[in-house]
């Protein structure tokens, strides 16, 4: 059994405790506020962050926590867990599907779970540390064979990305290189790359908290899982550059560099 069995078990109870809740909330509709920076947040955010906590400080009382809703418990320990309950809240409130949580377990400082459940579709996507990458019983790999004239890439929020000109000039020539350029956003392109139908993946704009757990299932599908500098993940990172192959890793790389 891998090691960190029992870590991954726990994460996939708590995604499912909170698709009980999101589910819901979702069936009935539930009102919006808004916070701060303006993101809208309702009472199914909380409701589910705190299921997740409680079921997870239940199994693991010395763990600290880092939620989207909750924030910082404990965050000094050696084990921390990386939750976002609803990553995509506006469109759960527009009652588009493509939302999903997130939980992921990072020790000393090395993300090595990683649950990433879609409640409206069923799909989790599930990994650990040396375990390999699931969704469900069947193991993901990335397409690792593929030529930059047949790829596919997908972007997310590139807000960052637009703001600089000669990045964004760099990334408008990667597009016409490629074979397609989609926008699927969220975590629904990560799943796509763990699974071997999308191949390069580029966003500016990322919490650590929407991407901690995916890049685990990525990386245990066989690929590559950056920030847009070649940097290893931190509690820090604001972008990400993912693909299959690492060739292609390497070209997108130096493309923006450039």
């Amino acid at each position: 059994m891998n090691q960190h069995a029992p870590f991954l078990m726990a994460a996939r109870e708590a995604a499912a405790a909170a698709r009980d809740v999101i589910l819901r909330h979702y069936d009935a509709g539930v009102a919006v506020e808004f916070k701060g920076d303006d993101s809208p947040v309702t009472r199914a955010d909380v409701e589910a962050e705190s299921a997740i906590v409680n079921l997870l400080k239940d199994r693991f009382p010395d763990h600290g926590f880092y939620g989207e809703e909750l924030g910082q418990q404990d965050i000094e320990s050696d084990y921390v867990w990386l939750i976002d309950p609803i990553d995509g809240t506006k469109s759960f409130v527009r009652r588009c599907p493509f939302f999903s949580t997130q939980i992921a377990l990072m020790h000393a400082g090395e993300i090595i779970v990683g649950v990433s459940c879609a409640p409206v579709t069923g799909e989790v996507f599930h990994a650990s540390r040396g375990g390999g990458a699931w969704n469900g019983t069947t193991r993901l790999e990335v397409q690792t064979s593929q030529s930059l004239e047949r790829a596919v890439l997908s972007t997310g929020n590139l807000n960052t990305l637009i703001a600089a000109p000669e990045r964004w000039s760099a990334l408008g020539s990667l597009m016409q290189s490629v074979h397609r350029h989609r926008g699927y956003g969220d975590f629904l392109h990560y799943h796509l790359l763990a699974q071997g139908s999308v191949d390069l993946i580029v966003e500016s704009d990322v919490n650590i908290l929407d991407i901690a757990a995916l890049s685990v299932i990525v990386e245990e599908a066989g690929g590559v899982f950056t920030d847009l500098e070649g940097g290893a993940l931190s509690l820090e990172t604001t972008s990400v550059l993912a693909a299959g192959a690492p060739s292609l890793y390497q070209h997108v790389k130096q493309t923006l560099r450039s």
